[in-house]
């Protein structure tokens, strides 16, 4: 019987691993890798306390840091496809190797972005096919760039690379924008920003980087050809919570439902951080805070059942 299992290798999931070493408790680490969405950045800028880290070098200090933990058991290419409550209020962790029994689990399973599943999109991942327009748009400084989607997301992107970039094209498969009015009306201000709508991209165009993109113009049923030197795909996120989506609250998007101040979830002895739940940020170190307070809030909860 652990105190916590952990579910998760990002940076929500190590924050919760080191102070749940910390505070001493029976742990257990379960994670299909160390890979979280942020290995394939070209570069982070923002994680606090490093000027500049690649993806890749992130997810290699992430491990680092957790195996440094003493009395931490840490499971790697695991995943966890069942959470159960035991009527006894503790809870079994089923991966597809094993089972486990816990007093509490914290969920840090994360999201995966929607992809355009066309040809080109994987082999320039990080080499200008980018899926974080906070984590990335300063790399694209006097660049042409394309924003794929005309959602919130895809407006967000615009307006972060409105200081950087040099022309900004937003290729929308409908013929409207989606995202809320006021962001509408502050990028189509700007001389940077062109809409192209009725657009269904088709294949990203590269060499050793991205140089262009194919889409179908749904209209006139032809296919154009944009020379550019970035893709910014933004057509939404998948919360990886079919394995708690029949125990926990969930909201409409398939996050889970936390409380801001404990990140306390819909059932007691749960808790969750990063991209797998509702906080609205999804960022590296506003997951590793949130990693933080589940395990406080985890080993507080395990001090009190005695």
């Amino acid at each position: 019987m652990y105190d916590v299992i952990i579910i998760g290798g990002g940076p929500g999931g190590v924050a919760a691993g080191v102070y749940a070493a910390r505070k001493q408790m029976k742990a257990l680490f379960i994670t299909e890798s160390f890979e979280s969405q942020s290995a394939v950045s070209a570069g982070i800028e923002n994680w606090i306390g490093t000027e500049t880290i690649t993806g890749w070098d992130f997810a290699q200090s992430l491990e680092k840091h957790l195996r440094a933990q003493e009395g931490l058991l840490i499971e790697v290419g695991h995943r966890v496809n069942h959470l159960k409550k035991n009527e006894d209020g503790t809870y079994t962790v089923s991966t597809d190797k094993a089972s486990y029994d816990t007093k509490t689990v914290i969920v840090a399973s994360g999201g995966r972005h929607r992809h355009l599943d066309v040809p080109g999109e994987d082999t320039f991942k990080g080499k200008g096919v980018v899926y974080c327009s906070t984590c990335d748009a300063p790399f694209f400084r006097n660049k042409k760039v394309a924003v794929v989607g005309g959602g919130n997301a895809g407006l967000e992107a615009v307006e972060d690379l409105l200081p950087y970039a040099s022309e900004i094209v937003l290729i929308v498969r409908s013929g409207e924008l989606k995202g809320d009015q006021i962001t509408q009306d502050k990028i189509l201000a700007s001389e940077k920003v062109s809409v192209i709508y009725h657009a269904l991209t088709q294949e990203i165009l590269g060499e050793s980087v991205v140089t262009g993109l194919v889409y179908s113009d749904l209209e006139g049923g032809t296919e154009k050809t944009l020379a550019l030197d970035g893709v910014f795909v933004e057509i939404g996120m998948v919360p990886n919570t079919e394995f708690v989506e029949d125990l926990l609250t969930l909201n409409q998007r398939g996050e889970i439902v936390v409380d801001g101040k404990t990140a306390a979830t819909s059932l007691p002895g749960i808790f969750a951080t990063g991209d797998a739940t509702d906080v609205p940020y999804k960022q590296n170190n506003i997951s590793a805070g949130y990693g933080v307070i589940a395990a406080l809030s985890a080993y507080d909860y395990v001090r009190k059942q005695g």
